[in-house]
C-alpha cells in the first residue's frame, strides 16, 4: 500500500505541475501578446499626424525646390526669353507661400511608449508556489464500518488527525474497481445511507472532507470494499389502491377508493441481528402526508392475511399515524408522537426465547422497540410459534401517504 501510494501521489504531483506549467505559459504569452498589441495600437495612432505633416514638408520642400530651378533656368537663359521666362517664374512665387509650414508638436506632446514591468509579481508568485500543494501521509478521515442493510450499506466514517476541523464529508462509491466514482452524499454526518445496490456484489467506498473556511477537498481516504447480501425491500405490486416506484420500495397511497394492508413481496425483515445506533431492518421515511386516520398501519406481522384493512389485528405489531402503538390488535398505553411529513418510524427487534422452538412450534418472544420522531416504546411480542423472518405492510384510509421502506 505504501508503495503503490506513493507511486501513485507522484504520478499526481507531476501531472498537476506539468498543468501549471502548460497553463501559465499559455497565460504568459496571452499576455505577452495582448501588451504587444497595445504598443502596436498606440504607435499607429500617434505616428499618423507626425507622417501627415512630414509629408506636407517634403512636398513643400519640392516644390521650393522646383521654383529654384525654374529661377535659375530664366536667369541663365537667353536674352529674348528672359523676360517670358521671369513673368512665368514670378507668378509661379507669387502663388507659393514659401514661408508657411504645418505646425509640429513639441518634443513633450509626442509620445514616448515604455514598459512597466512590477518584479513584485515574482515574489508573489514565488510565496504561492512554495505553499502550493501538500503531501499528507494519510488523509484526515477513513472509513470505518460497513453495516448490511436490505438493498444498501450503511457507511460510517471518522476523523483520523486530531488538528483537522471537518465543515463537510464528501462519499462516493462505485460498482466493481473498474468504473467511475461517483457522489452519495456530501454533509456534515459521518454516516450515510447509500441504497439501490444490487446483493452480492462488491462495491468499492471512499471518503473525502473540507476544511473549515477551505474550499479544496482533502486527500481521499483509502477505498475499501463493501457489500450486502441482503435482497432489498419491496412491496407486493398490484394491489388496488397503491402505486409503486420503478425498484418497488416506494408507496404511494392513490385515490382508488379500495383499501386493504399493503404487504412486503416476502418476509425479508429478519429477527436477531446486532443493530447499532437505530441500525434498523425495517423503516417507513414518510415523504408526503395525507389525512390521517384512527385505522392507519405501519407495522409488521408474522404473515399475510387478506380481508383486513389495518394491521391493527393478531399477529401484528404496528402504529398508527396518530402515534397509537398496537401490539395483536391491542393498543397499548404508551403512544409515540404523530406520524408528520418527514417522520422516521423505526422497527427493531430481538429475539428472546421462553421455550424450545421445534417443527410442532412454541412460545417465542420477540423484544420490540418502535421509535418515531426522537421517542421509542419497548415491549415483548409473545408469539406462539418460531419466526425467523417476518413481513412488513402498510394501511392507510386516504391518500396522499408515500412510504419509503429500507
Amino acid at each position: 500500500q505504501i508503495k503503490e501510494s506513493a507511486t501513485l501521489t507522484r504520478d499526481v504531483l507531476e501531472q498537476h505541475f506539468n498543468d501549471l506549467k502548460g497553463t501559465l505559459k499559455k497565460l504568459l504569452d496571452e499576455r505577452l501578446l495582448s501588451l504587444l498589441q497595445e504598443v502596436d495600437a498606440i504607435e499607429q495612432e500617434s505616428i499618423k499626424p507626425l507622417d501627415e505633416c512630414q509629408k506636407l514638408i517634403e512636398h513643400g520642400v519640392s516644390t521650393a525646390d522646383d521654383l529654384l530651378r525654374e529661377g535659375e533656368s530664366a536667369v541663365d537663359g537667353d536674352v529674348g526669353q528672359q523676360h517670358e521666362k521671369l513673368c512665368s517664374f514670378t507668378k509661379k512665387a507669387l502663388h507659393i507661400q514659401l514661408d508657411s509650414l504645418p505646425e509640429v508638436p513639441s518634443l513633450v506632446d509626442v509620445p514616448c511608449l515604455s514598459a512597466q514591468l512590477d518584479d513584485c509579481l515574482l515574489t508573489i508568485l514565488k510565496n504561492q508556489i512554495f505553499r502550493h500543494g501538500t503531501v499528507a501521509s494519510r488523509p484526515p478521515v477513513q472509513l470505518e464500518e460497513f453495516v448490511e442493510k436490505p438493498g444498501g450499506i450503511l457507511v460510517r466514517w471518522c476523523k483520523v488527525d486530531d488538528d483537522f476541523c471537518p465543515q463537510d464529508y464528501r462519499l462516493q462509491f462505485r460498482k466493481g474497481t473498474a468504473s467511475p466514482f461517483e457522489d452519495a452524499y456530501v454533509g456534515s454526518d459521518t454516516e450515510f445511507m447509500v441504497l439501490h445496490l444490487d446483493p452480492n456484489v462488491d462495491y468499492q467506498f471512499r471518503v473525502c472532507a473540507r476544511g473549515d473556511g477551505r474550499q479544496e477537498w482533502s486527500p481521499w481516504s483509502v477505498p475499501q470494499l463493501g457489500r450486502t447480501t441482503l435482497v432489498p425491500h419491496e412491496w407486493t405490486a398490484g394491489l388496488e389502491g397503491y402505486s409503486l416506484s420503478s425498484r418497488r420500495n416506494i408507496a404511494l397511497r392513490n385515490d382508488s377508493q379500495s383499501c386493504g394492508v399493503l404487504y412486503s413481496k416476502a418476509p425479508t425483515y429478519s429477527c436477531g441481528q446486532t443493530l447499532t445506533f437505530r441500525q434498523v431492518l425495517f423503516g417507513e421515511l414518510i415523504e408526503t402526508v395525507g389525512q390521517p386516520d384512527r385505522r392507519d398501519s405501519l407495522g409488521v406481522c408474522v404473515e399475510q392475511q387478506n380481508g383486513y384493512d389495518s394491521l391493527q389485528r393478531d399477529k401484528a405489531v404496528c402504529i398508527s399515524t396518530n402515534g397509537a402503538v398496537f401490539v395483536n390488535g391491542k393498543e397499548m398505553t404508551n403512544q409515540l408522537p404523530a406520524v408528520t411529513s418527514g417522520s422516521t418510524v423505526t422497527f427493531d427487534m430481538e429475539v428472546v426465547q421462553l421455550g424450545p422452538c421445534s417443527s410442532e412450534g412454541g412460545n417465542f418472544k420477540l423484544r420490540v422497540t418502535i421509535s418515531s420522531n426522537n421517542r421509542e416504546v419497548v415491549f415483548d411480542w409473545v408469539l406462539d410459534q418460531c419466526c425467523g423472518s417476518l413481513y412488513f405492510g402498510c394501511s392507510f384510509s386516504y391518500p396522499g401517504w408515500k412510504v419509503l421502506v429500507f
